[in-house]
């Protein structure tokens, strides 16, 4: 089990500057990346995200100025959520750019330590009403139909051969819009190509869209990459869901309401409970607790 060896991924991480995932699929002889991997890979890198945008913000500034201009033509959002929300530096940068900022703001991702860079990040600029949980990509932490619109800025990227799953996942939970800045392999030349088959990136995720049936409004390159070699697109996609629902907090397994028991979140229906560590939900799967007991 990969979780048993991470002194020695540390060690591998900071001293000898290896790719951890790289590494990780070499171990145990695999193509594909496992949630194991890219958990373990983007805890380690927790914090160079939001170091990288004070370093140099200029281009996630321009790309955060064109996807706001796509998600304000489509109106007010009463509810957002980010998937793969990282350390909140994309989630920041948009909703200084809204015109209408929704009334429920939530992220989640893999890392726990990421969550916790994230909520310093946003404090530290001056973002509040935001919260932020640890959640599985495939099994969100949320009913269906519950968040007006579901965004994700290159979180898909490394599920190669999961992009139906994935797509599927982001369509249930969300109510009126999907919107996906995401690699394109298709628009990508050689060199970019060979990279993102070497880091196991999507591909034809707009062609699995459209084999889905989805409502696809817009698809087209965003033409502003953080990285040459990792070109994306915007793709929007409309569902509108016309009954009135509430994002909140799910029990990942069951979908079933949480509460909060000051410690932990607890479903009545499941039975389950999922802990609170330094204010952060842990909504993992792999974090749910058998708790028959706790209201006695």
């Amino acid at each position: 089990m990969k979780l048993t060896i991470l002194n020695r991924i540390k060690e591998l991480y900071e001293k000898e500057n290896k790719n951890i995932i790289e590494y990780l699929k070499n171990i145990s002889n695999q193509t594909n990346n496992t949630v194991e991997d890219i958990l373990i890979s983007y805890d380690f890198q927790a914090g160079v995200y939001a170091k990288d945008y004070y370093r140099n913000p200029t281009k996630r500034d321009l790309t955060s100025d064109k996807i706001a201009n796509y998600i304000n033509d489509l109106g007010p959002i009463n509810s957002f959520l980010e998937v793969g929300v990282g350390e909140a530096t994309s989630l920041m940068l948009l909703l200084k750019r809204l015109k209408n900022k929704p009334r429920t703001i939530k992220g989640i991702d893999l890392s726990w330590s990421r969550i916790k860079k994230g909520n310093e990040f946003l404090k530290e600029n001056g973002v509040h009403g935001v919260e932020l949980a640890t959640g599985d990509f495939f099994e969100l932490p949320f009913s269906d139909n519950s968040a007006e619109l579901v965004f994700t800025f290159q979180a898909i990227e490394p599920n190669r051969g999961r992009e139906e799953e994935a797509l599927k996942e982001l369509y249930r939970v969300s109510k009126k819009y999907l919107v996906l800045v995401e690699p394109c392999y298709e628009i990508a030349n050689s060199e970019a190509k060979e990279r993102m088959d070497r880091n196991g990136y999507i591909k034809g995720l707009y062609d699995t869209a459209v084999r889905l049936g989805f409502n696809i409004l817009v698809h087209e390159p965003l033409d502003i990459n953080l990285n040459d070699l990792n070109p994306v697109s915007i793709m929007i996609i409309e569902k509108q869901y016309d009954f009135d629902s509430e994002l909140s907090w799910s029990c990942p397994l069951t979908k079933t309401s949480l509460i909060s028991k000051g410690d932990c979140f607890y479903s009545p229906e499941s039975l389950l409970a999922y802990p609170i560590i330094q204010g952060i939900p842990c909504l993992l799967p792999s974090n749910a607790i058998v708790t028959t007991k706790m209201e006695e």
